[in-house]
């Protein structure tokens, strides 16, 4: 585990932790510890870390999007949204942010997430993408690398046609304060997240970074989304 503090010119200076291979029960409950006893003076900071295999259910989870987890926990959490899959080769980075100092509110720190992730995803050549109503980062499945933007109407019962979800987003505010995050796919076992409905959207295809031809080791995809973390979360200029 390190333990540094970065700031990029312009950015917010958060103090960035890599955790290594953690459970995730027990960082969830560091988390919550942290966000309970913060105060106006404490510090940002940045988590970053992976998880052994896991499903995590959100406040608006239904158990039947859950099809079969077999041997792999699924675990309650206070996030928003619906059930997701965090496993090894995933980039799990955690946020710990006051967001009344920083001067925005929820639905403007959800979008900077989302681009911090399609900075990240630049950096390795892959465009990513927004769905509306759908919080995360897809990728067009037919060209990954293509610059062009979407285009046309998606048809009402299948707004992922041509899409594979690459990031996972859902976060927790309690007192003003964010927790939970972001998860970037680099190069995992997929299989798992046949046994769900990820994010609760039946069909809904999951990519990772080596799946669509794009070989990068952990470290370099946790260095690159911190940093992009860090541009995109600058408080707002008083």
């Amino acid at each position: 585990m390190s333990d540094t503090a970065v700031a990029a010119e312009g950015a917010a200076t958060l103090h960035t932790r890599r955790l290594g291979r953690v459970d995730y029960r027990e960082t969830l409950a560091a988390m919550h510890d942290y966000t309970a006893r913060r105060d106006a003076a404490t510090p940002d900071a940045l988590w970053l870390c992976e998880h052994p295999p896991v499903y995590t259910q959100g406040l608006a989870g239904r158990a039947e999007h859950v099809l079969c987890p077999g041997d792999i926990p699924v675990v309650q959490t206070n996030r928003g949204g619906q059930v997701t899959y965090h496993g090894p080769g995933q980039v799990v980075a955690y946020p710990l942010l006051d967001l009344k100092r920083a001067g925005y509110f929820v639905k403007e720190y959800v979008w900077r997430l989302e681009a911090a992730i399609i900075d990240t995803l630049a950096q390795f050549g892959v465009t990513g993408h927004r769905v509306s109503g759908a919080p995360g980062v897809y990728v067009r499945l037919d060209d990954p690398f293509s610059h062009a933007a979407l285009t046309g109407p998606m048809p009402a019962g299948d707004p992922f046609r041509g899409l594979g979800k690459i990031a996972a987003l859902g976060i927790k505010v309690s007192r003003n304060c964010s927790y939970h995050g972001v998860a970037l796919n680099v190069a995992m076992d997929l299989e798992p997240f046949a046994r769900i409905n990820p994010c609760g959207y039946a069909g809904l295809r999951t990519v990772d970074l080596s799946t669509i031809g794009v070989r990068a080791r952990w470290d370099d995809v946790a260095d690159a989304l911190a940093h992009a973390l860090q541009r995109r979360l600058a408080p707002r200029p008083h």
